[in-house]
Formats: C-alpha cells, structure tokens, sequence
C-alpha cells in the first residue's frame, strides 16, 4: 500500500507536492461547480422535450444546490475518520456514476434525482479544497492560495455555459450530465496519488445521522413551500402545514445542535461576530452567485431569444474576468480589511444586476457581455476576503467546523435564490406561458435589493 504520509509525500516529490495536492482537491471543485452550471444553458430545452415548467425545472438547479448544502457537513466527521485522501476519492468516484446515469434519464424525476445524487456528493467534495489550503499553506500565503485556487475554479464557471451551449446545440441537453464525468474520474487517481494521509486522527465519534435528516428535511420543506406558493390556489392548506412543519425542523435541529456532543454544525462559532458577519455575507455571495448564474441564461434564451451556443458565449467573458479578478483579490485579502473588500464586491455586484433589470429587448449582446463581466468582478472581491475574513479568527482545530459552516451558508444561499428568482419569474408577466422580460427584470430587481441589504452585517465585520 502506497505511503502517502506527508514526510513520504515530501520525499517523493518535493516540496511542491503541495501544489500536486491543490490541483487534485482544485478537479472536486471544478467539478461541483461545472455541473452546477452546465445545466443552466440546458433548461430551455430540458423543458421543450419533457413539457414541463419553471415550477419544476428549476428544482434541476434548486435540489442540486439543496442536496450540495445538507451533506457537505458531513465533511468535517469525513475528514476526521477517513482523511482527505479516501473521502474525495470516493466521492468523485460515485459522483462520476451518478452524472453517467443522469444523461440516460427517462423521466423529469429521475433527471431531478440525478441531480440531487450529483448535488449530495458535491457537497462532500467542496469543502476539501478549503479545508487543504488553510491546513497544508501558512497563514501568510493563505489569501495568495486562495485567489489561485479560486482562479483555478472559475475556470468551470467560464468554460461550463459555453461547453453546455455546444453540446446543446451540437449534440443534445444529455451530454451536459456527462460533461463532469471525465474531471471527476481523473480526480481519483490523482487524489490516491497526491493526497496525504492524515498524520492522526481524533477518537472515533458518532455521525450526527439523526441531525443530518433533520437538516435535510428543513431545507427540503422549506424549498417545497416556496415553490408551491407558484401554484398558490387549492394548495393553501399544504403550504401552510409543509411551512410549520419546516419550522418545527428547524428548531429541533437547533436543539439538537446545541445539546449534542459532536454536532454537525458548531453553532458556538456563530457567537464570534466577525464570523457571524461573514457567514450573513456568504449567503449574499451564494445568492449573487447562483441566482445570477441561473438567471442569466435563462433570461437570454428566454426573453431575448439566443441560442443555447449564444447564451454560453456570454458567460465565458465574465468567467474569465473572474479568474483574473480572483488573485488580485486573494493578494488585497492578506492585507487590505476584509469588509471593505466584501463591501466593494456588492456595490459592483448590485450595479451589475440594476444594469441588467434596466436592459431593454434591443439592447446588444455586448453590452450584455459588459453587464455579466461587471458582476463577476464583484463576485472575484468577495469570496477570498468572506473566506480569510471568516477563517483566520478561528483557531486550527476549528478550521475544519468552520470552512464547512462557510461552505453551508453560502450553498444554502444559492439554493434560496435560485428557488426565488425562479418564483419570481413565474409570479411575473407570461405571454402565451412564457416569461416576457418584465418578469426577468423583477428578479433582476431582487437580486440586486437582496444583496445590497446583505452590506449592513458586512459592514460589522471587525477584520
């Protein structure tokens, strides 16, 4: 069996096994966030084949980031027992599986569920590659990693709506479940190769399963709720008992949290403000990132009538724009005030989703372009100060607790949003069942209101 200590590691490769190790956790990432919005060019016609709506195709994206933000909390009792080395294997081996069984789906349901499966194992793996960075690179370099871990990452983003685009109109919606196989399927080796083993573990301790439920069951209830409120007459009843029942979860979770002795979230790191702050920030974040990211393409497919190929041209500008923007960035966050960074990124945020709400049916698909780049130059400014901003105030051995609680509320963020925008559109004018552009426009409007507000606890952030 091969050593894989990290004095072996050291030995075998050099220093720079490091760097091996980032690229292999940086492949988990890449494809978390290349199947999460590969799809997005897909809907259009996901929705033409199946005849189905926004009230069901938007759970594609929703139940995805839904699973995504329940399990990864999982990770830290993961890393604890089994290491990085064997997790992120095994998760990218099964979430390779799953995306092979999604493009054969028959059905709107075993298509959700795909997602879903797609979305548990991601959550597993989108944590590692913070996790790795603040545990293997000093305190010193941190932001630096981080600005180009997340210059790695973005590369997904970039290239995923314009590959989704090609394969939509080249081929067929299919073959975007298969597009992360191949990334996740080379991250096995890699990961048997390059990750290290960890030099001790703690004493074995009990998985919070029951916890785990209990969190899935709140986000499930309360993501139903909100998208049975599109279909609002005769199902008054149900919303109103799915909502209570979501609120009973919720504070049984709570409880649970408070009372257990290995919780899945450590709700005592709430109590430091500046990671309190960080966290309301991160759920701005995961809202400006998701929400838009599933809107856009939408918007322009539907409302402006571009092709899917069209649609993923437009994105791929903004993905590289955040790409250069994430080292900048990461470099600003070792030295600059984390808050002031943040604050920046919503203001440029916010500016871009007013841009986009004022945008007309003429309007060129340049300035389209401009309006997307705009906004992921707010995004690039955000994420690595919301990270060093939240993490460096903890002490190591909460690192683990609280890069998967940063990781949670940003998901949880992003599947919210989604879940609105897309209320949002189906509340909006329709014209012949479709979305004319006022209702993209009304939930251009709430993006931008919802991450404004997000400024206020930002702005107390004490680092």
């Amino acid at each position: 069996m091969r050593d894989n200590s990290v004095a072996s590691l050291t030995a075998r490769y050099g220093p720079q096994w490091r760097w091996f190790a980032l690229v292999t956790v940086m492949l988990g990432t890449i494809a978390t966030v290349l199947s999460a919005t590969v799809v997005n060019v897909a809907l259009h016609d996901i929705m033409v084949e199946f005849g189905i709506g926004q009230g069901q195709v938007h759970w594609l994206a929703t139940g995805f980031i839904a699973a995504m933000t329940t399990t990864m909390l999982a990770s830290s009792w993961l890393l604890d027992h089994f290491g990085v080395r064997k997790t992120l294997a095994f998760a990218m081996a099964v979430f390779t599986l799953i995306s092979l069984a999604g493009g054969f789906a028959s059905s709107p349901e075993h298509l959700i569920a795909a997602r879903v499966g797609q979305g548990a194992m991601a959550g597993v793996m989108q944590p590692m590659g913070m996790y790795l960075v603040f545990r293997i690179f000093p305190r010193e370099q941190r932001g630096r990693i981080m600005g180009i871990y997340g210059m790695g990452i973005v590369l997904a983003p970039a290239l995923g709506p314009v590959l989704g685009g090609f394969l939509v109109d080249q081929l067929d919606w299919r073959y975007v479940m298969f597009a992360p196989a191949p990334v996740t399927f080379l991250g096995v080796f890699m990961a048997l190769r390059f990750l290290p083993t960890p030099a001790s573990r703690p004493s074995p301790y009990r998985f919070d399963l029951k916890g785990l439920v209990l969190l899935g069951a709140t986000i499930g209830l309360s993501l139903d709720t909100l998208n049975r409120v599109q279909s609002l007459a005769g199902q008054e009843a149900r919303i109103v008992i799915e909502g209570l029942a979501a609120l009973m979860f919720l504070l049984m979770f709570v409880r649970r949290q408070q009372t257990i002795e290995f919780p899945l979230l450590n709700l005592a790191l709430i109590r430091k403000p500046s990671f309190l702050f960080a966290n309301m920030g991160a759920m701005a974040l995961g809202l400006a990132l998701f929400g838009s990211t599933y809107l856009i393409p939408l918007y322009v497919q539907t409302a402006l009538e571009f092709s899917a190929t069209e649609a993923g041209l437009l994105m791929l500008p903004a993905g590289i724009v955040l790409g250069m923007t994430f080292p900048l960035a990461g470099r600003l966050a070792d030295r600059e005030s984390a808050r002031k960074l943040v604050i920046f990124g919503i203001v440029v945020f916010a500016m871009s989703a007013v841009l986009f709400a004022l945008s007309g049916l003429t309007l060129a698909f340049g300035w389209l372009v401009v309006w997307a780049m705009l906004g992921r130059v707010g995004i690039g400014f955000m994420l690595p100060a919301l990270t060093t901003g939240a993490l460096n105030p903890l002490e190591p051995e909460e690192l683990g607790a609280g890069s998967s609680i940063i990781n949670f509320t940003r998901q949880l963020g992003g599947a919210f949003g989604v879940n609105i925008v897309a209320l949002t559109i189906e509340f909006g004018e329709h014209s012949d069942g479709v979305p004319t552009i006022g209702a993209f426009h009304s939930a251009w409007w709430l993006v931008a209101a919802f991450v404004a507000v997000a400024a206020i606890p930002v702005w107390r952030m004490r680092v």
